[in-house]
C-alpha cells in the first residue's frame, strides 16, 4: 500500500516552520532514492559502453608504455651514456615501472618483468635515500656544539620557521585534503550509525504498537498482521524511510487529532531523515566511484559535488577516450625516437624523454 510520510493538518490550519523543512527533507530523500534506483539501472550499460570505447585504447597506452619500459632498458646496457644521460633514463624506466606496476592489462609475464624492475629501481631509491640521511645526520652531528650555544629563543624560532616551512605548499594542500577526507568519512560513519540506531528505535516502536498477538479483534488482527509483516522486510532491508512512513500511518491512525507532529516528534523524524539522506548521497557516492575509470574522471565526480548526471558520464568517458587516443598517438612517436639511437640521444638532450 502506498502512502505519504509529510505531515499533513487540517484546510485552515497552516504548517509550522519546522514541518516545511521536514517536507522538504522529505521531497529530497525521495529524489535521492530516484537518483540511486536509476544509476543502478545505468551501471551495466555504462560498463558495457566504457568496456567498448575506453578499455581497449587505454589497453593500447599500457603496451606502448611496456614497450618504452623494455626499450629503454636494453638501450641502457647496449649504448655507451654520460652520467647525466644514464641518470635520465633510470629515472625514465622507474617512471614507467611505478606507472604500470598496478596495471592490469599487461599479460603475467609482462608484469612480471615490470615488477622485478620496479622492486630493482625501488630498492635503489631507498639505499641512495638512507645514504643522504646518514650523510645529513653525520653533518648535524659535526654542528652539534653551534646548535647547543643558540639562546632558547632562537632554537624555538628556528623550529618554528621550519614548521612554516613544511607544512606550506604541496604538503600543506594534501594535509588539507586529508583532513577533509577524514571529515567525510567520520560524517559518513556518524549517519551509518544513526540510521542503524534509528532503524531499532523506530522498529521497536511499531512492534509495540501493532503486535498481532496483543489484538483481539480478527479483522484488525489481520491488518496489523500485514503492517508486522511489512516492518519486518523493511527492518531486514534496512530501509529507514519505509519504516518512518509505517510508523507515521500507524500513529496517524491510533490518533483522532489532526493537527500534525509534535514538537518531539518533528525532532525525532528529522534527525532520522537527515541520516537516511546522508546514506543515501553516500550510496550514490560509491556506485559513481566504483564506474569511473581515470584521475580526471575522478576529478570531474568531485568537482560535480554529487550532481553528476548519468549522461554526464557518458560524455566524459567519450572525453577521456578521445584525449588517450592522442596520448598513445603521442607516446608511439616517443617509442620511435627510442627504437633509435640517434633519436634516443635527442630526446636526451633535449631533456624530453
Amino acid at each position: 500500500m502506498s502512502f505519504d510520510l509529510k505531515t499533513t493538518v487540517q484546510p485552515n490550519i497552516e504548517l509550522s516552520t519546522p514541518e516545511k523543512k521536514l517536507n522538504r527533507l522529505i521531497d529530497q530523500i525521495e529524489q535521492l532514492k530516484r537518483e540511486l534506483a536509476a544509476w543502478e539501472n545505468a551501471k551495466s550499460e555504462i560498463q558495457s559502453y566504457s568496456r567498448k570505447r575506453f578499455v581497449p585504447v587505454y589497453a593500447e597506452l599500457h603496451e606502448v608504455l611496456f614497450k618504452q619500459l623494455e626499450q629503454l632498458w636494453s638501450s641502457l646496457s647496449s649504448y655507451e651514456f654520460s652520467k647525466a644521460d644514464a641518470a635520465q633514463l633510470d629515472d625514465k624506466i622507474y617512471a614507467l615501472a611505478k606507472m604500470l606496476h598496478s596495471s592490469k592489462i599487461l599479460s603475467s609475464n609482462q608484469l612480471q618483468k615490470v615488477d622485478e624492475l620496479y622492486a630493482y629501481y625501488q630498492q635503489t631509491a631507498e639505499h641512495a635515500q638512507n645514504k643522504k640521511s646518514k650523510k645529513k645526520n653525520d653533518s648535524a652531528d659535526d654542528a652539534s656544539s653551534i646548535n647547543d650555544s643558540m639562546q632558547d629563543g632562537e632554537v624555538d624560532w628556528k623550529n618554528a620557521e621550519w614548521e612554516h616551512e613544511d607544512c606550506s605548499g604541496e604538503q600543506y594542500s594534501q594535509a588539507r585534503e586529508q583532513a577533509k577526507l577524514k571529515r567525510q568519512q567520520e560524517k559518513r560513519k556518524q549517519a551509518e550509525k544513526l540510521v542503524e540506531q534509528s532503524l531499532k528505535t523506530v522498529y521497536l516502536k511499531i512492534a509495540a504498537s501493532i503486535h498481532p498477538d496483543r489484538e483481539q479483534d480478527e479483522t484488525k488482527k489481520l491488518e496489523k498482521t500485514e503492517l508486522f509483516q511489512r516492518a519486518n522486510e523493511a527492518y531486514e532491508q534496512q530501509d529507514l524511510f519505509y519504516l518512518l512512513k509505517l510508523q507515521l500511518q500507524v500513529e496517524s491512525s491510533q490518533s483522532s487529532s489532526q493537527k500534525g507532529l509534535s514538537a518531539e516528534q518533528i525532532k525525532f523524524y528529522k534527525m532520522a531523515l537527515d541520516a537516511q539522506c546522508q546514506k543515501l548521497q553516500n550510496q550514490i557516492d560509491d556506485l559513481i566511484n566504483a564506474l569511473v575509470w581515470s584521475e580526471s574522471a575522478k576529478i570531474t565526480v568531485q568537482k560535480s559535488k554529487g550532481k553528476l548526471n548519468i549522461e554526464d558520464l557518458y560524455k566524459k568517458i567519450d572525453v577521456d577516450t578521445s584525449a588517450l587516443k592522442q596520448q598513445v598517438k603521442v607516446e608511439k612517436q616517443r617509442l620511435g625516437y627510442m627504437q633509435k639511437e640517434s633519436g634516443l640521444q635527442m630526446m636526451l638532450e633535449r631533456g624530453v624523454l
